[in-house]
């Protein structure tokens, strides 16, 4: 395992990379309001018993990254996405097999408008397209609303688990059970959930970060750029799209509706998944990500 600091504008970003270097790279992106440790160290280990190499790292204001007040320091999607390219640099990596979830579906698409040259492959999971108002769906679910673009609103379990968000708790134990409870939520009950693994992944997620205070500051990020999602058309990197099909946040068929957009795209669908990634998913999510890096020949990656 390689730790390095990436330097982006004026934040640094923590990140590590696992697995032989000689290995195809693939560059994980968490989603919101995130560190390295929502991809669970079992699931790395599965893409590189597969023969992969991956590198995953804290967004700013996750993790060990900058951390600062948003309102002094705001920055937006694009920025994000430029902090990917900033990692990639860290590592000497010219081009990586990107693979990202939920908010982090966002920053990749951008990365295949802007910068099509440093993606091999592209997974997105857990998310939707450049042209869903997410956070105008969230609104309208809030108001009883019908949504607008002919395309699911999230499911009321989301209102669930913002609502025990919003509960005060009396204690870092509390608050690492909180999280658990959550993850239950957006996981659903079409798969089993370890509650014992969830609270072991949250405790090292504390543990890296040093405190068990979650951020929040992707919350005030302002809208993604939802004029950008017709340059979709044009994008040439290979892409899959994984639905989960008990997802809360983006239910089907957002995944297909993505995947309609991008030439080519593939979807794959996973059963009984939800917002989450539980160990009972690893296996098939590890095949699906493998599987389509590993048909792609390397352009040029270290």
């Amino acid at each position: 395992m390689t730790e390095r600091i990436a330097l982006s504008s004026d934040v640094q970003l923590w990140s590590e990379e696992i697995g032989a270097p000689a290995r195809p790279p693939v560059l994980l992106i968490a989603g919101g309001n995130q560190s390295s440790r929502a991809w669970p160290r079992e699931f790395v280990d599965q893409l590189t018993s597969r023969g992969l190499r991956v590198v995953r790292y804290d967004h700013r204001d996750t993790g060990r990254s900058t951390a600062r007040d948003f309102d002094a320091h705001p920055y937006t999607y694009t920025d994000m996405a430029r902090d990917a390219i900033a990692v990639l640099d860290a590592h000497d990596i010219a081009a990586a097999h990107v693979v990202a979830m939920s908010m982090g579906t966002i920053m990749a698409q951008l990365l295949a408008l802007d910068h099509p040259e440093r993606l091999l492959s592209l997974t997105l999971m857990l998310g939707g397209g450049l042209d869903v108002d997410f956070d105008g769906n969230i609104e309208r679910l809030f108001k009883g609303e019908a949504s607008i673009d002919g395309l699911p609103l999230p499911k009321p379990d989301l209102l669930d688990a913002l609502a025990l968000m919003s509960e005060p708790v009396d204690g870092p134990a509390a608050e690492i059970d909180r999280r658990v409870e959550r993850s239950r939520i957006f996981s659903g009950d079409q798969i089993p959930f370890d509650s014992d693994e969830f609270r072991r992944w949250e405790q090292e997620a504390a543990d890296h970060a040093g405190t068990t205070t979650e951020p929040v500051a992707h919350h005030m990020l302002p809208s993604h750029p939802r004029e950008r999602a017709a340059e979709l058309a044009r994008v040439r990197v290979p892409t899959q799209v994984i639905q989960a099909l008990n997802d809360p946040i983006a239910p089907p068929p957002h995944g297909r509706h993505l995947a309609e957009q991008i030439p080519g795209a593939r979807l794959v669908e996973i059963p009984g998944m939800g917002h989450a990634l539980p160990g009972a998913v690893h296996t098939p999510l590890a095949e699906a990500i493998a599987g389509h890096a590993l048909t792609i020949r390397s352009r040029g990656g270290h």
